[in-house]
């Protein structure tokens, strides 16, 4: 079959009869395939032409819109142990509802009376806070009669002082008469001798005046004496005034001191009163935490702690509640490159877990099953997984969204950006470049009427 001979057997032996040869020379399926692939080619050059829609794709979960909506634990402030549950899981509990009840496992604490006793401390405390402003009251009024009382000594002192001094004065002009009488008695006396001497005078005159000389010197001697007594009385009341005036000092100072004390005693007895009712509130309030209720309406979803007489810390997860009632949104993640072409208030297709769909990114308007949303939110900072994560809320003016999301499940999403050729799409994804730069219409009529 190598076509080496030179006998050729095609030379001598006709093939057209054979049926072989009439299936393999005919030549009408080859015109079909011609035409087919013609037209085939035809089409994809036509097709390239076709628009595209350029879009960001991100994978995400569905969430709320706000923080107070989204799933939560239920904690204790106070470490404790489990004694009675009064929900299970599933249960739909509204805000307030008590869910288990705890009890306390700190010594200090675990007095039935402890809020009693404290009131107790707090009210006896308070008749000491009255008895020393008593006290205080009673110091005053001892002041103020100390204070009038050494008016009083001061002022009968000061009469003794003046007293002294006009005694001192009546003594000098007694004691300036004796000396005025000594003079004359000396004088008498002094001529009784010289007319004795003459004869004129008797020695009994003489001795008369001599007698009445000596009692006019001792009268001088006593009023000199007098003078001195007086002139120390004067001293001594001038000392008095001094003495009165130390002494009702110091006992004011004393009374003054003892004041101080009891405002001392009587502000630390208040200090201890305002801790005391801090004390018993603080009390009050950790008894009304012994009940675990619950912060808002919702699903009982999990019992982290579960079983009678387990004990935690503080701070510790309890329970898991949903709640009831939310505002749900989509929680996607974009790559750092596509950011810039995200914008608030953006179109967004959605197509939730669970619910069939077709989509075909490039052509939205041929999907089905998919959820229009909008952008309410994109986040500044990078996320752990290295993407930007925006929030997706839903589209008012698209259908509403299944009423059986749950928040959690997963969540595919497509924001739809520029229309271009499939060429170009074609061409820019084999190149790898990024997406065209995409500004929204609503951007693009606000900055064309900034300008």
């Amino acid at each position: 079959m190598l076509n080496i001979s030179h006998n050729s057997v095609n030379k001598k032996v006709s093939l057209e009869g054979y049926s072989a040869h009439t299936k393999a020379f005919h030549s009408k399926h080859f015109k079909l395939f011609n035409r087919f692939l013609g037209g085939f080619a035809i089409f994809g050059f036509i097709f390239l032409f076709f628009p595209w829609t350029q879009n960001v794709t991100g994978n995400g979960y569905l969430t709320t819109l706000t923080p107070g909506q989204r799933p939560q634990t239920i904690q204790s402030p106070i470490p404790g142990r489990i004694e009675k549950w009064y929900v299970k899981e599933g249960d739909l509990v509204q805000k307030g509802d008590t869910i288990l009840f705890i009890s306390e496992i700190k010594t200090e604490y675990q007095d039935p009376r402890l809020v009693e006793r404290t009131n107790q401390q707090r009210d006896a405390k308070n008749r000491s806070v009255v008895s020393y402003k008593d006290k205080i009251n009673a110091l005053e009024k001892q002041a103020s009669a100390l204070q009038r009382e050494l008016g009083l000594k001061l002022s009968q002192a000061k009469n003794k002082l003046k007293q002294s001094k006009f005694k001192v004065q009546s003594d000098s002009i007694d004691l300036e008469a004796a000396k005025t009488n000594l003079q004359i008695a000396e004088r008498q006396y002094n001529r009784t001798i010289t007319l004795q001497q003459e004869g004129l005078k008797a020695l009994t005159d003489v001795e008369a005046k001599r007698l009445k000389l000596q009692e006019t010197q001792a009268k001088l001697i006593s009023q000199e004496n007098k003078l001195l007594a007086s002139k120390n009385e004067m001293i001594n009341a001038s000392l008095e005034i001094s003495r009165v005036t130390a002494s009702y000092a110091d006992k004011i100072a004393k009374s003054q001191s003892n004041k101080f004390t009891a405002e001392s005693s009587q502000f630390e007895a208040e200090a201890q009163v305002s801790k005391l009712e801090n004390q018993a509130s603080s009390y009050a309030i950790r008894n009304a935490m012994y009940y675990i209720t619950a912060p808002q309406t919702g699903y009982i979803n999990k019992a982290i702690k579960t079983g009678i007489g387990e004990t935690f810390k503080e701070g510790e997860q309890l329970v898991g509640i949903m709640p009831a009632n939310y505002d749900i949104a989509v929680e996607t993640f974009v790559a750092p490159i596509d950011l810039p072409l995200m914008h608030l208030n953006e179109d967004v297709r959605i197509q939730f877990d669970g619910w069939p769909a077709m989509f075909f990114s490039g052509w939205p308007n041929a999907a089905f099953g998919t959820y229009g949303g909008k952008v309410v939110a994109i986040e500044t900072f990078i996320s752990d997984n290295g993407k930007f994560r925006i929030l997706i809320a839903p589209d008012k003016n698209d259908h509403p969204w299944p009423q059986n999301l749950r928040v959690g499940s997963g969540a595919y999403t497509i924001a739809l950006l520029e229309d271009v050729p499939i060429w170009y799409e074609i061409w820019r994804q084999l190149n790898g470049f990024p997406p065209n730069y995409y500004t929204p219409a609503k951007s693009k009529k606000e900055s064309k009427k900034k300008n």
